[in-house]
Order: structure tokens, then sequence, then C-alpha cells
């Protein structure tokens, strides 16, 4: 298998999904109303609620590692699937499968905290990947910034464009950046979550990587040894979806 640990974490995130009340999948969680108040429930039980996090309670304290496994819609753990599978099976065979499985709970917890510390009395849940997944692709970035990524961009009438990771990835991090400047408070996308996440990434790989003479931002070579364009990345949009506030 080329990335399991990358497989591994897409099997865990959507049989957490599967078996929670936002699926729909589960009769037991009940229709209408119930349902809407049982997903509610889940979502404060096994997502970051700053207020709570940040006052130490000790049931909380473990939620910015269950975050990473909840998600609030299928269009929200699609989305985050789809983005981790393209970016995280690179990342992963340049970090090594434990330490990309360490660096993506690391980061993926840290960008949680860093939105929580922004807004220490929200008590709004936050729930998703995004923000570990905002991490793999600032380190994607540093190691592998000639990658070509291919996207669709909406303001281009969605026609797909085949652009270097150093373009797309960039571009990216400068939207969620205006994005976390004009959120408001309430339900949405905790945006600021993927800018930490997406910052984090790129530090640790520049730190890990950098010092290595080049080893992780070696330029790709043809066999005959000729420089060439890098591995080609397929891509539906140039970002993933953003960590669910319900």
């Amino acid at each position: 298998m080329r990335a399991p640990m990358t497989c591994a974490l897409i099997a865990l995130c959507c049989l957490a999904f599967a078996i929670g009340p936002a699926s729909g999948l589960d009769p037991a969680y009940g229709a209408g109303d119930a349902l809407l108040a049982a997903q509610r429930s889940y979502f404060r039980r096994w997502g970051v609620v700053p207020a709570e996090l940040l006052s130490g309670a000790p049931r909380a304290l473990w939620t910015p590692v269950t975050a990473l496994f909840v998600h609030g819609s299928w269009v929200h753990l699609l989305g985050n699937m789809l983005f981790l599978h393209v970016f995280g099976a690179m990342t992963e065979e340049r970090m090594g499968r434990v330490q990309f499985t360490l660096f993506y709970l690391g980061c993926g917890c840290l960008a949680l905290l860093g939105y929580a510390a922004a807004d220490p009395g929200s008590g709004q849940s936050v729930v998703g990947a995004s923000g570990a997944i905002s991490a793999v692709l600032g380190a994607f970035l540093y190691l592998c910034p000639g990658a070509r990524v291919t996207s669709l961009l909406p303001f281009l009438f969605f026609l797909p464009l085949r652009l270097p990771a150093w373009v797309v990835l960039p571009f990216w991090a400068a939207l969620q950046w205006l994005a976390a400047g004009r959120a408001a408070q309430g339900p949405g996308v905790a945006y600021l979550a993927h800018v930490v996440g997406f910052a984090l990434g790129f530090l640790y790989a520049w730190a890990r990587y950098g010092r290595a003479a080049g080893a992780g931002r070696r330029p790709y070579r043809a066999e005959d040894g000729s420089p060439a364009a890098g591995p080609k990345v397929k891509a539906p949009a140039p970002a993933p979806e953003g960590e669910n506030q319900p």
C-alpha cells in the first residue's frame, strides 16, 4: 500500500461519520427535531468548544483529538477526505508513516487550539479534520513545491488548470486568511484553524527538512537526469472543506 496511514485516517473519519447522527444512517438517532438534537449533542461531546476547553474541563481536554475525526455533513466529510487522499499520500511518502501520523495529529490539535485561543469565550462546537489537512498542504508546499496541481477554479468557469503547488497553495492560504478576517461570530467555517494549520505544516517541514541539504526539496528529474516538472496531483478545487461549526 502506497500510503497506509493516509488510508487509515480516511477510513477512521468515514467510520466515525457513518456511526454518528450527521450521516443519517442510524435510525436510532430518530428524525426531524430529534435528529437535530442528537447532532448538536454529538458535536458538543466530541468537538472542540473553546470556552470549555480553555476552562480546563477534564472532558474537554481530549476534544482537539476527537474533533479531527468528526464531520458535520457528507459534503464536509467528502471534501476533506478527497484533499487528504490527494495531498496526504505524497506527504506521507516523504515523511514516513510514523512521523506523518504524529505530524497530522499534532498539527491538527494545535490548529484547533489556536482557533480556541483566538475566541476563548465561544460556546460553538468546532469539528473537522481540515486544520490537520491544512497542515498537510503546508508541508506539501515545502516538500513538493514543483508538483503540478490540477485545479478547477470557480472564477474561471471551472476550467481545469495545471499549476505548480507553489502557485496554488499560497493562493489558497491567502484566501483563508482573508476569509478569517471577515468571518462573523456564529455557525460557519473556522477559517482561522486553516491558517494556523497551514502555517504550522509549512514551518514544521522547513524546520525538519530545511537543514538536510535540501533533501526534501530536491528538484524532480527524469530518468536521463534532465529536469522534470514533478509529479502531477489532481485536485478538484484549491481548498478543502472547512472546519465546521454546527
